[in-house]
């Protein structure tokens, strides 16, 4: 199985933060069998995220792409619409799962904008941009996401379908 990641975050893009999220996430994917095509901190700009998203997706190049950051309130943040914006098929169960299960951490979770959906043959998720956030969420939803890649692509038998 093969996975992107892409971060969004202009200060991360311009250097003046480092990316803790991505490693961590890439870790994640590894334990459960994923291998990371391309991984890249990009600018909080929508235009940008959603050519990355459609060409990872169009040209076959992924069967998941995860999206960490710019699902909050700041100005900048477009990640959710970015996403929405080239999606085929909206996944509304795995943002609702994350911030069910996140919401035990913390009540702040209920102002997350994640989305989730389908893109071609490739599965697109935006998760918090805080690497303990984005790692909680992955970790909750990455069993059913394994399962999800397998039927999207073919991979799924027959029995694990049902």
């Amino acid at each position: 199985m093969r996975a992107a990641i892409i971060i969004a975050s202009t200060s991360g893009y311009k250097g003046l933060r480092e990316d803790k999220s991505g490693p961590a996430l890439q870790r994640m994917l590894k334990q459960v069998g994923f291998e990371t095509k391309f991984m890249k901190v990009l600018p909080d700009d929508k235009m940008i995220l959603s050519q990355v998203m459609k060409k990872l997706a169009d040209n076959d190049l992924v069967d998941l792409i995860l999206t960490s950051g710019g699902t909050g309130f700041a100005k900048d943040d477009c990640t959710p619409e970015a996403t929405l914006e080239i999606l085929d098929r909206e996944i509304r169960g795995i943002p609702e799962a994350m911030r069910a299960y996140t919401m035990r951490f913390t009540k702040r979770t209920m102002l997350t904008r994640s989305v989730a959906g389908i893109r071609k043959n490739t599965i697109i998720v935006n998760l918090p941009g805080s690497p303990k956030g984005a790692s909680e969420c992955l970790e909750y939803v990455l069993p059913e996401l394994v399962h999800g890649v397998e039927v999207l692509t073919g991979k799924a038998s027959e029995c694990a379908r049902e």
